[in-house]
């Protein structure tokens, strides 16, 4: 039995209505979870000064012009960029190299996500606090599976929100983990419902959201047709995060003719593409010419490194991430 675990998640892009990369107002992301990593709470400490001092380095210019440099942050989404390779690989050295310090203390990355129907919210039946709802139980119910095959228990940690969606949310978490345990008693693992912890004071939580944007950047390139970042593909792009991620980790597709894509895989498979989401009778509203952004996504899949695809995986290999 190892020590109690922790785990810092941050959000995968945001919870509201994707038709396209094209369309003017539902643009953003084509799928919406949690992502993170989950480390051993004695090395928890040794991680957040090992990434202070990376991103110190890193951001040292930024740093001098900050107001407050010791609650400076460099978000997620500005360190991975469709230029990135390109014009600051710097960024993606320092995190693989992040990620490679990560897995040597014993920690592991983690995601779940469940890509979007496409549509506007009165043609899905879009309910936000539905499905953050839906995001968070799931997030847990991995991370639980993940501290019961390391016979573990664990603490769960999540970016701050307003204090009105925090108590909002807490009730359901609580109500989620209790009324589960009877069922799979790994939610026992689950030493309490997710802590809010702001960021700007947590080098972890700042390390989640580069996981989670991270992540987000893989299933963009995973689910969009012509996605800007392809980059994320390359074998030399991040070595460290292929076979990083935990066992449960999922990204959970929509009305596709494979299967979800579990943890990661091997990125020299390649397979042909699968059929694009089955269009339901809500969402006929939709323009022909958006069929070709459907028909785009969930490309051919690579696989990430170990445990090795399980048979759920056969007919489409790429990860989700990197």
């Amino acid at each position: 039995m190892i020590d109690v675990l922790l785990s810092y998640i941050d959000e995968i892009g945001e919870p509201g209505a994707f038709i396209s990369r094209e369309h003017q107002r539902y643009n953003t992301s084509p799928a919406f979870g949690y992502a993170g990593f989950v480390i051993p709470e004695s090395e928890a400490r040794h991680f957040g000064s090992l990434f202070n001092e990376d991103k110190r380095s890193l951001f040292a210019a930024e740093l001098r012009e900050a107001t407050h440099p010791g609650r400076w942050e460099k978000k997620g989404a500005s360190l991975f960029r469709p230029d990135t390779p390109d014009r600051f690989p710097q960024h993606l050295r320092v995190f693989n190299g992040l990620v490679r310090r990560l897995r040597a203390l014993g920690g592991r990355l983690f995601f779940y996500a469940d890509e979007k129907p496409l549509g506007t919210p009165k043609q899905t039946g879009l309910v936000v606090t539905d499905r953050e709802t839906a995001a968070m139980r799931e997030a847990l119910n991995r991370v639980a599976r993940h501290a019961e095959a390391q016979a573990s228990n664990v603490m769960v940690m999540v970016d701050q929100i307003n204090e009105k969606t925090r108590a909002e949310r807490l009730p359901a978490m609580y109500g989620h983990i209790l009324g589960r345990s009877g069922d799979y008693p790994e939610m026992r693992r689950i030493i309490e419902p997710p802590m809010h912890v702001d960021s700007v004071l947590s080098s972890n939580i700042q390390f989640a959201d580069w996981v989670a944007a991270c992540v987000g950047r893989a299933i963009d390139y995973q689910l969009v047709q012509n996605s800007s970042y392809s980059w994320v593909a390359s074998p030399g792009a991040m070595p460290s995060v292929r076979g990083g991620f935990t066992h449960e980790s999922k990204l959970h597709l929509w009305h596709r003719s494979v299967r979800d894509l579990n943890h990661s895989g091997n990125p020299s498979e390649r397979a042909r593409r699968p059929s694009p989401p089955v269009r339901s009778s809500r969402r006929r509203g939709i323009r022909s010419g958006r069929a070709s952004q459907d028909q785009g996504r969930c490309r051919a899949r690579r696989q990430v490194g170990p445990p090795p695809a399980t048979s759920e995986q056969a007919s489409c290999r790429r990860p989700p991430v990197a």
